[in-house]
């Protein structure tokens, strides 16, 4: 392995960490590292927060000092503490003689971090000789040097008393925050307090398994920080065993909503209390089953999690009501073969906790609702239809009814992957602040400033407030050291973005620790600039969600029109104005049809207490290698000779669209979908939209305005237009009429066995037309992150796959039926699904067993269960 250090010439180098102490001795030159002879202009020693150390404020800074030990071979004890890697040059007389010194990481940035290092010998001159650090990156804080012909490690008191400097740091840090206060109380005029929250830092090993996960460290409490004294007031007490989630603010000021987890084994609920501690009440309770549903649903699974239901994420309506995320869906993440890990979505209740309503119905979880100024929720939406499964945590907007959910941002940005607890600039309905992070671990990150009057096919509308941290993978976070971008699970990490103005922020903030490290966190006040001046910090646990107590105007209730007629039916009507704007190269009248398909989450129901059917990652599996969460469909609609189509959609549904042409191919899939209300109308402008696109005509002159609503009908072959996409089903009977007498797996043309014969989870010709690619599919984990990229027309599904466009040919003189054709073409469309259901048994190991891959109902595509619990 080789040396991480490069000797140059024929010096010789030696690295001493922590040996044994001895006192400066006679002919040793001590240099304090604030007695510089040159530096650059960033470089200071008065900084607050680190008193008694040297440092680099930012990139790109040299040290440099003189000393005279006299001539002749000596080592260079250096005393620094560094909570990254933050490797320096090292040069002597203005010769490079360590390319990489001080680049580990000794546990912070204080001085209770302090280590030393010695390198050398090196050939000193007569006289004055000068050592200087040099970094492109940020450098180590250091307390000083020592010259000595010795290579024991100095006594650290040859640079004075460690006791006194910590004494002299805490009142470093005390001043600096009651000057953070003292600038607070400037900022923010009338507020004399902070409410906030002290929570040991979560567990999570994803951002949105907190309450699944998280919660290893009981205690805590809700909190106000009073600007004036800095006193710190403990809301309720009563409940300081517990864990306390996210909380917020009324818009009067004198009511705090927050989540509150009493122990292991029990959810979290929503509660109420008075800003001044009084009127404490719980607002949410146990559903009347919650023990038969433990009972039930209960997989093994460490830290108390057992699959009862949580509510979490409230935040105060501008109706009166009260907006939460919650696992009372009773869904299963798409993503989790073990089925350990629950879906949130958003609900809506009064303020007294009785009307709850589920607003949203999506696979994956959705979290931390916070209101914008224009009276709309604004949310965290994780998502995969066809695209990266870990890629889009983007934030999304709706009414507080639920209706005209839309994307505010992020539905195709790659990294980072999770646009997390977003919230809304003051006076303004264009940006949002928000936390990028990772998928894995917690939902910690840099701090992202977003402007959706900009372009949001683009990365455009993010601003870096925090340029130095990143997230550009999967797990873990970045850091630009030393020039270059670094994987790194400690600090600087950021999260609660609070916005004050579009230049200030409240923040919650780890510096320089581990991003689990339960005391890590304090609350600071952070500027464009991407400074974090502290104003709060409990040396004993950490601090969250910082947010000024004060009366705040409040937004107007948006209100939608329903249909009571449709509402009745669960259904919502849909107006396209002109399918083909945005649909690149596609001539007019080419565009036949729109197949409405859904995406379902997987139910508890689905729940599966036997092994062998986990493939990929799903639960229950769906398909190979390509989409892991169910479609159905639902027929189809006509479009209009200009582009214009009127319908009807089953509501409180994740519909999607697919354009289709005369032979029912897909030139463009919607790779996403909407959460329609019942009895809501929406209307969109065509292809790949974006929020503020407007039609730039009335909707009374489009043709397909001229007759009602019509709802979607069957395609050639089907019965009924809701129907399950089944492979064995639609496919395997076309192949066995048409494509085995040649592919049978004996005379098998060009390889490919298409016979039906079943494997392990699947069928030969399933896997075989994969295996030769004969269709073009998006695997969701394959790779996790990416494919959210734009895919223009025609670039996926059928009018990309190998298999139709060989049977378009006339391949061997096959001649299929239209609704053969249909068929293949669907199935093609649906990203090669294979089964039809969540449920059954699918491994071929359970072949006898009488619920071993059964012929999917409608019914049971859309999560109905077709047994009884004990037949499954």
């Amino acid at each position: 392995m080789p040396d991480p250090y490069r000797v140059v010439g024929i010096v010789a180098l030696l690295i001493v960490s922590a040996g044994c102490a001895s006192s400066a001795a006679a002919g040793d030159v001590v240099v304090p590292a604030k007695d510089l002879s040159a530096k650059s202009r960033n470089i200071t020693s008065d900084l607050s927060g680190w008193p008694g150390l040297t440092l680099c404020d930012g990139g790109n800074g040299f040290m440099e000092w003189t000393a005279e030990p006299g001539a002749g071979p000596r080592f260079v004890h250096f005393l620094y503490a560094s909570g990254q890697r933050r490797p320096c040059q090292l040069l002597l007389n203005g010769e490079e003689r360590v390319r990489h010194a001080l680049g580990e990481m000794t546990g912070g940035f204080v001085a209770g971090n302090l280590v030393w290092k010695t390198y050398g010998p090196f050939e000193f001159n007569k006289g004055k000789n000068r050592i200087r650090l040099a970094a492109r990156g940020n450098m180590p804080h250091l307390k000083g040097l020592v010259v000595s012909g010795n290579k024991k490690v100095p006594d650290p008191l040859v640079f004075g008393d460690p006791a006194a400097e910590a004494k002299a740091q805490q009142k470093a840090d005390a001043e600096q925050t009651a000057a953070t206060r003292k600038k607070l109380e400037q900022l923010l005029p009338g507020v004399d307090k902070i409410l906030f929250v002290k929570r040991y830092t979560l567990q999570s090993t994803h951002y949105y398994t907190d309450f699944i996960d998280g919660c290893r460290n009981f205690g805590g409490n809700l909190c106000t920080l009073s600007l004036d004294d800095g006193t710190v007031t403990e809301l309720v007490p009563d409940l300081a065993g517990g864990i306390f989630g996210r909380c917020n603010l009324s818009y009067d000021g004198r009511r705090v909503i927050f989540g509150y987890k009493p122990k292991l084994g029990k959810g979290f609920r929503i509660w109420e209390v008075g800003i001044d501690g009084k009127g404490l009440r719980q607002v949410t309770f146990d559903p009347p089953d919650e023990e038969q549903r433990v009972k039930k649903y209960r997989l093994s699974w460490h830290w108390g999690y057992m699959h009862h239901t949580d509510d979490i994420h409230p935040c105060y309506l501008p109706d009166g009501g009260i907006v939460f995320a919650s696992s009372r869906c009773e869904f299963g993440i798409l993503c989790d073969g073990r089925d350990i890990l629950s879906t949130t979505v958003l609900y809506r209740m009064d303020a007294d906790g009785k009307n709850m309503q589920q607003l949203t119905n999506s696979a994956v979880s959705e979290s931390a609702p916070t209101i914008m100024n224009d009276g709309n929720i604004l949310y965290t939406r994780w998502e995969y239809v066809d695209k990266g499964a870990v890629s889009v945590k983007c934030l999304w907007g709706m009414r507080p009814d639920g209706s005209v959910s839309e994307e505010v941002f992020g539905n195709d940005v790659n990294f980072p992957d999770t646009m997390n607890v977003g919230r809304a600039v003051p006076g303004s309905n264009h940006l949002v602040v928000c936390i990028g992070g990772p998928h894995m671990p917690l939902g910690l990150g840099t701090v992202l400033l977003i402007d959706t009057n900009k372009d949001l096919r683009t990365r455009e509308p993010m601003t870096y407030i925090t340029p130095d941290t990143d997230v550009r993978q999967e797990w873990g976070y970045n850091h630009f050291i030393g020039g270059r971008w670094v994987r790194d699970s400690k600090g600087p990490l950021y999260m609660d973005p609070y916005p004050i103005s579009e230049e200030w922020f409240l923040i919650a903030h780890n510096p320089d620790r581990p991003w689990n490290d339960t005391k890590a966190y304090g609350l600071y006040l952070l500027g464009t600039d991407g400074k974090a001046e502290l104003f709060y910090r409990d040396p004993e646990i950490s601090c969250w969600m910082p947010i000024p107590v004060r009366a705040r105007p409040k937004p107007p209730v948006p209100h939608s029109t329903f249909d009571p007629e449709l509402a009745e039916k669960n259904l919502a009507r849909v107006i396209v104005a002109d399918v083909y704007r945005g649909l690149e190269d596609t001539e007019p009248g080419s565009i036949r049809y729109i197949r409405v398909l859904e995406q379902v989450p997987r139910s508890w129901k689905a729940r599966r207490f036997w092994d062998g059917d986990t493939y990929d990652q799903q639960h229950s599996v769906v398909s190979k290698d390509t989409h892991l969460g169910l479609k159905v469909m639902h027929g189809i609609v006509p479009v209009e000779e200009d582009g214009s189509a009127h319908f009807t959609v089953p509501a409180d549904k994740n519909i999607f669209f697919q354009a289709l042409d005369k032979d029912y191919m897909a030139v463009q899939s919607e790779r996403t979908y909407v959460n329609y209300r019942p009895g809501e109308t929406r209307g969109c402008v065509g292809c790949h939209e974006k929020t503020k696109d407007t039609p730039g005509f009335e909707s009374h002159s489009l043709m397909a305005m001229r007759h009602p609503a019509v709802a979607p009908g069957p395609q050639p072959g089907d019965k009924t237009a809701g129907r399950p996409l089944h492979y064995p089903s639609d496919v395997q009977p076309v192949l066995d009429r048409h494509c085995v007498r040649c592919h049978d797996g004996e005379k098998t043309k060009a390889k490919i066995d298409l016979r039906g014969t079943p494997t392990r989870h699947f069928n030969v010709s399933y896997e075989n037309m994969l295996r030769h690619k004969l269709v073009k599919v998006i695997g969701e984990n394959h790779p996790k992150t990416g494919n959210v990229h734009y895919v223009p027309a025609r670039g996926l599904y059928a009018h990309a796959s190998k298999l139709l466009a060989l049977l378009r040919e006339g391949h061997e003189d096959v001649k299929l039926s239209p609704e053969e054709w249909v068929r293949l073409v669907t199935w093609v469309d649906s990203n090669a699904q294979y089964y039809g259901s969540y449920f059954g048994r699918k491994n071929l190991t359970h072949k006898d067993h009488p619920n071993f891959r059964p012929v999917p109902t409608y019914e049971s595509a859309c999560g109905i269960p077709p047994l009884n619990e004990e037949d499954r």
